[in-house]
């Protein structure tokens, strides 16, 4: 299991550009379909509660290490997420202050930027496909969006607001 773990939040960490909603289709899908380490439902569940949660929004990766193979799970998932794409940073920033003057250096630069943002829009995607499987889940959605475009309140608010509105579904 261990092993399994470290295999797939390796690559997913070198896969991770624009952070971590970026991975979350390929990650649902490794933890889901392949690997069976939650179901659909539990995904949800564990991705809700890591976005939540204050923190680094990769806390999915520890809460599915932990749901797969407890404590040691967590320390492995978490680890293999964050060590592999820590190091090629190190070792990328160290080449590209050496190479700063270099012309082709803000092409590159200018091209990451639409990657990562397709990357989190199709996180963001996937997001919104898990909550719109009720009519309830669409309805707050549209009227989560409104509030966040057209008002000014804050996102802890609404967050907050969802978590109550789950909370008293849950105790009825």
């Amino acid at each position: 299991m261990f092993t399994q773990l470290a295999s797939v939040f390796s690559q997913l960490s070198l896969l991770s550009f624009g952070g971590g909603n970026a991975i979350l289709p390929e990650l649902q899908r490794q933890a889901v379909n392949v690997h069976s380490w939650a179901t659909p439902q539990q995904f949800h569940s564990l991705f809700g509660l890591a976005q939540a949660a204050p923190g680094p929004n990769l806390m999915i990766v520890t809460l599915l290490g932990w749901h797969a193979a407890g404590l040691g799970g967590a320390l492995v998932a978490t680890l293999a997420m964050v060590g592999p794409s820590a190091l090629v940073a190190a070792i990328v920033t160290r080449l590209w202050h050496r190479l700063r003057d270099r012309s082709w250096q803000r092409t590159i630069q200018a091209s990451v930027t639409p990657v990562s943002a397709g990357l989190v829009a199709a996180g963001a995607l996937f997001a919104v496909r898990a909550s719109t499987a009720t009519v309830t889940g669409a309805v707050i959605i549209v009227v989560a969006t409104a509030l966040a475009a057209t008002k000014r309140v804050h996102p802890l608010a609404i967050l907050g607001a969802g978590a109550a509105y789950g909370l008293v579904t849950t105790l009825m």
